[in-house]
């Protein structure tokens, strides 16, 4: 993992981190300036929603073209060039008549097409006004995104790709869009939506079309789905929204981006087919998430409630909450021509005729996947953090989660969190005084959190059932905390991660802090968005974070943490040990209880009740380790690691574990997490650390043989 890239790299780091630092400590603490918000329901309050679902609606379009109706939008894409090529080339493959194929075409976009319908639009419009105001004190959108939105609507293709953590944000999306008269948008939308019958197909009427989930090898489907999306685009039709996460976050952190629909986005500009196109990354920050609980239970291997319009009206009985306010950042239009500039020779595209499919070379393949990323990145940074997510922050750190956390001790951590979370260049919303901030936010979390007699704690359920079901039940709470927490560690992820390098490295030269933040950071990479190939500017960036708030002391040589800097890098450390003992017991259940007949469907199974077990018997801390989405995460770094293989048989896909390999991991991350003696221990070194105080003397870490 020693290279001499990353040295010259850590060089700079030393040779100019002191300047900027020391610069940057007579600035504002807020590192960006961002557009000020306002509340769209302020004036819905005031008036007549009738009136406003009646409005004239005269939406900005591309180059003032007149949209086409749905119909003829079909047409289009049945007539197509590289419809017919595909349909050509299946009734080669397939013995399938053309005819027959054609008529398979026009049953999928019929299946498929959105079916725009103003009157559709307006009724949503009267009917949300109603629920909006129900649910939420505010809907604060920033009004300057707006005004750029309409202007890069004008003038070129726009992609609209908000941020996915519940059911609500497609419906929020296009309310927002009708409200300041811009065009609604084409939306992207699974297919168990059309199970809710009248719903979906409202939905459909309001700009909604619908996918399914995989395509497999259907070269038809995916030919009418592309040119369905690259129809619109081409011809500046609508907005086409879509999420790039390509589902909700159940857990609130961002998910690896999906790069199918981008990629067909994306196509028509690669081909010359348009001048440019808009990528707009749109940030939706919930105070209260409507689906907490539920997705709580999912996370624990309660099936998802299929979607259907009954389970709509029964969940009318969430109109009687108070959930807060929202925040809606437009972000900055991203232009795909300025992106692929000097990345992207799109001479290659005029070799082929354009109505020929083609996979993405390799260049390609890494632009797009970089530009998904990117995105990613500034729907976090745009994301507005409320103050019960540093709440949530501080009280899934106590050291007891029975006992809580006495309010004036609670109060002092917010305040001094909040400061940092500004420092790192959090985008903080934290309206007045601190006493009625956090006396707000407690209340609004009245579900979660209790406070009694000067102490606030989590309220974990009991009750007369068996030890299993009470740690299941007792981990709603808490896995429903960890959501509002997860949406604060884009924040601190970079600089956690060097904290916890800092902490369990053999020494405090540069180099071996460097190789475990290597390590740390690719074993993590499934948890968290870290762009490919960027570990040294990572670690850059976490080096003057901590050098800029005085945590770090950064030589040519070494790095050593300050005198003041222990409460920070204690912090920090605390936020990623979950993850560090969620994945250390994964491999021990690989190590020790995995069969070598375990298929890929039993390892969730297997893993949460030896995770049950470890949690009973006092040797796992952090009931989060339930979450099935760690566990997938852990799993997923294992298969890149080559900890695991898949083997698939007729009717299963196996798994082969690789225990010389596990065991490496395991020696790294610890032996087990119940031999809370073991000196190699990663989970051990870092409790040592972070709980006794100080720097202790550690023996040489594993990292460089993996």
């Amino acid at each position: 993992m020693c290279t001499s890239k990353y040295t010259s790299n850590l060089v700079f780091v030393a040779n100019h981190i002191s300047a900027v630092s020391s610069f940057l400590q007579h600035t504002d603490p807020m590192l960006k300036k961002r557009d000020e918000f306002e509340d769209m329901l302020e004036e819905r309050r005031n008036s007549s929603d009738f009136r406003y679902a009646l409005k004239c609606y005269t939406p900005v379009v591309y180059k003032n073209l007149t949209p086409c109706d749905a119909n003829s939008l079909k047409s289009m894409v049945l007539q197509s060039d590289q419809l017919h090529y595909v349909i050509s080339q299946v009734s080669k493959e397939t013995g399938r008549t053309r005819e027959d194929l054609q008529e398979e075409a026009s049953g999928i976009i019929e299946e498929m097409a959105h079916r725009l319908q103003l009157s559709t639009v307006r009724f949503f419009a009267f009917a949300l006004c109603k629920v909006f105001k129900t649910l939420f004190k505010s809907i604060c959108v920033n009004e300057d995104g707006i005004q750029r939105l309409q202007q890069a609507i004008h003038e070129h293709p726009v992609v609209l790709l908000p941020s996915h953590r519940s059911y609500m944000d497609f419906l929020l999306m296009s309310y927002i869009l009708y409200t300041y008269d811009i065009a609604l948008p084409v939306i992207a939308a699974g297919m168990d939506f059309m199970g809710m019958k009248v719903v979906g197909e409202m939905l459909r009427m309001s700009g909604a079309f619908f996918i399914r989930r995989s395509f497999g090898g259907d070269k038809l489907y995916w030919a009418v789905f592309s040119e369905y999306v690259k129809t619109i685009l081409k011809n500046g039709l609508a907005p086409v929204e879509f999420f790039l996460e390509g589902t909700r976050s159940r857990t609130s952190k961002s998910l690896t981006p999906k790069l199918g629909l981008l990629n067909i986005a994306i196509d028509p500009f690669l081909k010359g087919e348009v001048f440019d196109i808009s990528l707009v990354p749109v940030s939706i920050s919930y105070e209260r998430i409507l689906e907490e609980s539920l997705y709580a239970r999912e996370m624990l291997g309660v099936p998802k409630p299929k979607e259907s319009t009954s389970g709509l009206f029964k969940a009318r009985k969430v109109l009687s909450e108070d959930y807060g306010s929202i925040h809606v950042y437009f972000g900055q239009p991203v232009s795909v021509r300025q992106l692929a500039e000097g990345r992207v020779n799109r001479c290659q595209f005029s070799l082929t005729p354009r109505y020929i499919p083609m996979r993405p070379n390799e260049d390609v393949q890494t632009f797009v996947n970089d530009t998904a990323y990117r995105l990613v990145r500034a729907q976090e940074e745009n994301m507005v953090l409320k103050p019960w997510v540093l709440l949530a922050t501080i009280l899934l750190q106590a050291e007891d989660l029975e006992r809580g956390i006495p309010l004036e001790e609670l109060t002092e951590q917010a305040l001094w969190l909040r400061d940092l979370c500004r420092q790192y260049g959090g985008f903080l919303h934290w309206p007045g005084m601190c006493s009625k901030v956090i006396s707000s936010s407690l209340s609004l979390h009245h579900g979660l959190v209790r406070l009694s007699e000067g102490n606030v704690y989590l309220a974990l359920s009991g009750g007369p059932v068996s030890p299993e079901e009470q740690v299941l039940s007792r981990a709603v709470p808490v896995l429903s905390c960890v959501s509002y927490r997860n949406q604060a560690l884009h924040v601190f992820v970079r600089p956690a991660l060097l904290a916890t390098a800092v902490h369990t490295s053999a020494s405090n030269n540069k180099q071996d802090i460097f190789n475990t933040f290597s390590f740390l950071r690719n074993m993590f990479c499934n948890e968290f968005i870290l762009c490919p190939n960027a570990t040294v500017q990572d670690f850059e960036e976490a080096c003057f974070l901590l050098v800029k708030t005085g945590v770090l002391q950064v030589s040519q040589q070494e790095m050593v943490v300050t005198p003041r800097g222990h409460r920070t890098m204690s912090f920090l450390s605390r936020l990623l040990l979950p993850f560090v003992q969620g994945y250390q017991v994964v491999c021990a259940f690989l190590c020790e209880k995995a069969s070598d007949t375990l298929t890929e469907k039993e390892f969730v199974q297997a893993i949460r009740k030896f995770v049950i077990k470890q949690l009973l018997s006092g040797t796992l801390r952090y009931p989060e380790v339930l979450s099935s989405d760690l566990q997938k995460n852990a799993f997923a770094a294992l298969l890149r690691l080559g900890a695991v293989h898949k083997v698939k048989s007729v009717d299963q896909t196996g798994l082969k574990i690789n225990k010389v390999t596990v065991n490496s991991l395991e020696d790294t991350l610890g032996k087990n997490p119940s031999l809370m003696s073991d000196s190699n221990s990663l989970f051990q070194k870092i409790i040592s650390n972070v709980f006794l105080g100080g720097k202790l003397p550690t023996p040489k870490a594993s990292v460089a043989r993996l």
